[in-house]
């Protein structure tokens, strides 16, 4: 159990619960004077109708709107901390949940699962219990499908090499990792498409008729106002001015409605979410990284064109909630009267748009890119144990690993084996007990495959492995949809795997008991015919077996097949299992005693 890391998502956790509570008051005691403000105003508009005072109105209206924004800001701020707070706490919970139980508050990728797949769904790689839900610290769903594609498939060496050194360094940066998670926490919940339609329009533009001429007046309708409004104090035509430019405003606003609502309908639902987006960015650039991977991803944050992604991404949220403003019925009236105010937002967003639409899509791909490998860098920081694996070259397969265990069976229960093919083309017929290990044997070795050729850490002492290709043959399953027996399932497969190996020399097989779905005697002969034409197509993998005869092929293939066994021990009438792997043939086996258990007493003919 890795008791320094759990000690501090423990600290992390009370840190985050002492801030919380801080915060929360902090937010109660400005929402009471916002609600005096507003109070306020509403006496400001008793008296300046009492007075018949415009000027009062126009003064002390500037005065109050400022004081609330700025207590609407530092309320915003508190809010916002506090979301961290407990967005990091949720993540260094999560964290432990995952050390002691395995639970994930993230995706767990039922979405990518493929029963077609060459091996995704028989090694546990989508969905519940899977080492997808296991892996994944992805928010957005650029990340997760990103992490998906990278356990979906192996990279190329020098891919993989890049990700292993990112991974590494990474994972020497824990508080950094757990801050950008706490940050894209609010992304688990995001519409999927957001992005995607925010993309859109940003290369878009929205026709403003006249833009030409009103980007400046609307800057300058706010002054001109003000003055006619200092005016009514010394000259009667400055009420007449003052009412002539607020009815102005309401014109350019009304006749500019349309291009309102077209940028409304994207941008307007999307400001507080660019906002997030923006202290994620902000966290990149400020980190430092020497890894290239890192360096790459940083780089699509890097400051352009004078100014950081962070900071036009804050500009681009602040624009549209400035325009969002319009939404709260008095304070939107006032606004447009005074400053044309919708008009003002919507040239600033064009404007901006014009300025950033080409290098956002790189930042957010960035993003993507750091969820994916802090996904990996989780598993070296919570499984200290677990090795980087080293990435073989050879004209033959590698794979060989010491003490290498399942990831996905708990640390106190899982039972590590050592396994050996060292740059050749072998095929190993494994032979053994039910319920002894064959099946989570094949498991172990592929699992920790598709961890090594994604860059990850494996669950292992030390593993050594060649870029290849796995192909698993091991839950097959009718279909009622289909109209497939169990038995057309397995030939499909089978048919499958054949045209693999003879079309690519990188397939790595599994193979867990062919033929299920026969009687003995063609399960024999069908299993025995399969493994002699992966040999002469120099397939190399493993076959786990019930039936003894297979390993005999040993005697047929002496310098092509290897046989290993898992075996039982009975004492007392007890099955004791070791769930080791041994050099041979198995001897002994456990079904009449398993069926003795239930009843049935099996008697020879």
């Amino acid at each position: 159990m890795p008791k320094p890391i759990i000690a501090e998502y423990e600290e992390n956790i009370a840190l985050a619960e002492r801030q919380i509570q801080y915060y929360h008051k902090e937010v109660n005691r400005f929402s009471v004077i916002r609600l005096l403000v507003f109070g306020a105003l509403l006496v400001l508009i008793y008296w300046s109708v009492e007075l018949e005072s415009l000027g009062l109105f126009g003064l002390g209206f500037l005065v109050l709107a400022l004081l609330f924004n700025w207590l609407v800001s530092r309320q915003s701020f508190f809010e916002k901390q506090k979301l961290y707070f407990q967005n990091f706490k949720a993540v260094n919970q999560n964290e432990l949940d995952s050390i002691y139980s395995h639970a994930n508050l993230y995706d767990d990728g039922s979405v990518f699962s493929n029963d077609k797949h060459f091996y995704t769904s028989d090694l546990d790689i989508f969905g519940p219990a899977s080492l997808y839900q296991l892996t994944n610290r992805a928010a957005t769903s650029l990340g997760t499908k990103l992490l998906a594609s990278w356990l979906d498939a192996p990279a190329d060496k020098p891919e993989i090499l890049k990700r292993q050194q990112a991974v590494e360094e990474l994972s020497g940066k824990n508080s950094w990792k757990l801050k950008l998670q706490a940050q894209l926490l609010f992304a688990r919940t995001q519409d999927v498409n957001e992005l995607n339609r925010l993309f859109n329009y940003l290369h878009k533009p929205v026709q403003i008729p006249g833009e030409s001429w009103l980007r400046y007046y609307v800057k300058a309708a706010p002054f001109l106002l003000l003055s006619a409004i200092i005016a009514t104090f010394y000259l009667s035509i400055g009420k007449y001015a003052a009412i002539m430019l607020i009815v102005i405003n309401r014109i350019i606003t009304a006749a500019n409605g349309k291009a309102t609502e077209q940028t409304d309908l994207i941008a307007g639902k999307i400001g507080s979410t660019l906002n997030n987006y923006a202290d994620v960015f902000a966290t990149i650039e400020q980190e430092e990284f020497s890894a290239n991977l890192n360096q790459l991803l940083a780089s699509k944050v890097s400051p352009a064109n004078g100014k950081s992604t962070s900071t036009a991404i804050k500009q681009l949220s602040a624009h549209i909630n400035n325009l969002n403003a319009r939404l709260m019925m008095i304070v939107g009236f006032l606004l447009n009267a005074f400053a044309a105010w919708n008009v003002r937002y919507i040239i600033a967003i064009e404007n901006w748009k014009r300025q950033n639409n080409q290098s956002i899509e790189a930042a957010f791909e960035a993003v993507a890119g750091f969820e994916a490998l802090l996904s990996l860098a989780g598993l070296q920081i919570n499984n200290v144990y677990w090795c980087t694996p080293e990435i073989a070259e050879g004209d033959g397969f590698t794979l060989t690993a010491t003490d290498i265990a399942h990831p996905l069976i708990k640390s106190n229960t899982r039972i590590a084996n050592n396994y050996e093919l060292n740059n050749t083309r072998k095929v190993d017929i494994i032979t053994g007990s039910n319920m002894a290990g064959k099946s989570t044997f094949l498991r172990t070795l592929g699992i920790n495959t598709v961890l090594a050729l994604a860059g990850a850490p494996a669950s292992a002492k030390n593993m050594q492995v060649s870029v290849m290709q796995l192909f698993s043959y091991m839950r097959i399953k009718d279909s009622l949809n289909e109209s497939t027996s169990t038995f057309k399932a397995e030939l499909d497969r089978l048919q499958m795997l054949l045209e693999a190996v003879k079309t690519r020399s990188d397939i790595f097989f599994l193979i867990d008991e062919m033929l299920r779905g026969t009687n003995s005697v063609d399960k024999y002969l069908g299993s025995k015919a399969v493994i002699e034409q992966l040999i002469a197509r120099q397939g190399v993998g493993l076959v786990a077996t019930h039936d003894l005869q297979l390993a005999q092929l040993e005697q047929q293939y002496p310098s092509y097949v290897r046989n290993f066994y898992f075996d039982i021990q009975v004492q007392d009438g007890e099955m004791l299992f070791d769930y080791k792997l041994k050099p041979g043939e198995c001897k002994t086996f456990n079904a009449s005693l398993l069926l003795e258990r239930i009843g049935i007493f099996p008697k020879a003919e």
